[in-house]
């Protein structure tokens, strides 16, 4: 029997595995004998994906920790030594540092790491410089770099971060594209939850899902929807509350309703007309494209990232960060056409379809790994 190559996935939480290497995961199983090392809370979150990975515990600090970080690189070294792994797969900062240090010292051939947005471009100072430097190191200790987006491996290679000649996109951008099965116009969904959060049918509905905090630009979305003034519309805002937004707007408008973390994006988005994203920084916002897929169109802030999941006033509209004024009139304009919205919504749903299928990514992988481990 001739031995399959190995491959190692290193994460910091199992949130990142989840929403970006699952459908990965999948495919190259059939491959490869692959490893996840992740911070692990629930010991069978892969099986109850329906996959069967071997799974490591690492208790990954998120933040910086000399003494965690030191325990956690030195079991990273033992491992790799142990397993000798034919390739390590790094993905969130944390871990890309920590695992390309303990594969690189290890001597693992292929050190991969993707490259998802950078938390240190809304930075400055000694913060902006400590978090530049570690990503600097990721891309000097890997020998192959995954970029989710072109507008985000020009802006990496432009800081001097990464080298041209070992970094990659794959397609038009993303790391996991979008569900078509899971991402779609559902009718009944929009009807029943509509409902079930006392939206009329015929109601107009922004909505944001994400991490609510300021670098998402949650405070000029839900400060452009007060202004705009829109009494018969609705703006949903899901995602954990990382800074007590819910508190600070309390009984500031009816028509504004928070929700924590879901399971279902996609029900959320079906019951939508415009998705908003004001971020500050991104490095692709797969939310856009799922929002596309399920045909709603998208309000955006213009950011490396996100112009590349966006056709500008094509698959949606693109304000600059911060321009409150400019979302307010782009909310209001929407509200008032809902043609337009409709174009829009037909627009990215097409190119959602066409460019970035979650299919086309993992033969993108696959391929990668074919001619990385033979």
């Amino acid at each position: 029997m001739i031995n399959r190559k190995s491959i190692c996935f290193v994460a910091t939480v199992e949130f990142a595995v989840s929403a970006f290497l699952l459908s990965h995961l999948k495919e190259l199983s059939k491959y490869y004998d692959l490893t996840v090392i992740v911070n692990l809370k629930n010991p069978k979150f892969l099986i109850d994906k329906k996959l069967d990975i071997n799974l490591v515990n690492i208790n990954f600090s998120r933040d910086v920790n000399i003494v965690s970080d030191l325990i956690s690189i030195t079991q990273l070294v033992y491992l790799f030594i142990i397993k000798r792994y034919d390739a390590v797969h790094s993905i969130t900062p944390k871990a890309g540092l920590l695992a390309m240090v303990a594969s690189f010292v290890t001597f693992i051939p292929v050190r991969v790491h993707c490259f998802t947005g950078q938390v240190w471009a809304t930075k400055s100072g000694l913060s902006r410089l400590l978090l530049k430097l570690i990503d600097k190191i990721i891309g000097t200790l890997s020998t192959h770099n995954i970029i989710d987006s072109k507008s985000q491996y020009n802006f990496l290679v432009k800081e001097n971060i990464l080298h041209k000649d070992k970094s990659l996109v794959f397609g038009s951008g993303s790391v996991s594209g979008v569900d078509l099965g899971k991402f779609k116009p559902n009718r009944k969904v929009k009807l029943s939850l509509r409902k079930k959060l006392k939206i009329s049918p015929n109601s107009f509905v922004f909505v944001f899902l994400g991490r609510l905090n300021s670098d998402k630009g949650i405070y000029d979305l839900i400060n452009s929807f007060i202004l705009a003034d829109l009494k018969s519309a609705y703006l949903l805002l899901i995602g954990p509350d990382e800074e007590d937004v819910a508190y600070k707007f309390k009984g500031k408008q009816s028509n504004i309703i928070f929700s924590d973390i879901t399971s279902s994006p996609q029900d959320f988005l079906a019951i939508s007309d415009v998705l908003c994203l004001p971020s500050y920084r991104e490095g692709f916002g797969n939310v856009v494209i799922e929002a596309a897929a399920t045909g709603v169109p998208s309000i955006v802030s213009n950011i490396y990232g996100l112009t590349d999941a966006i056709v500008k006033n094509k698959t949606g509209m693109v304000h600059e960060p911060s321009d409150v004024e400019e979302i307010v009139r782009l909310m209001i304009a929407l509200f008032k056409d809902r043609k337009l919205v409709t174009n829009l919504g037909d627009a990215a749903k097409k190119r959602a379809i066409s460019e970035f299928d979650s299919k086309i990514l993992v033969k993108y992988w696959k391929d990668f790994y074919s001619h990385k481990l033979t």
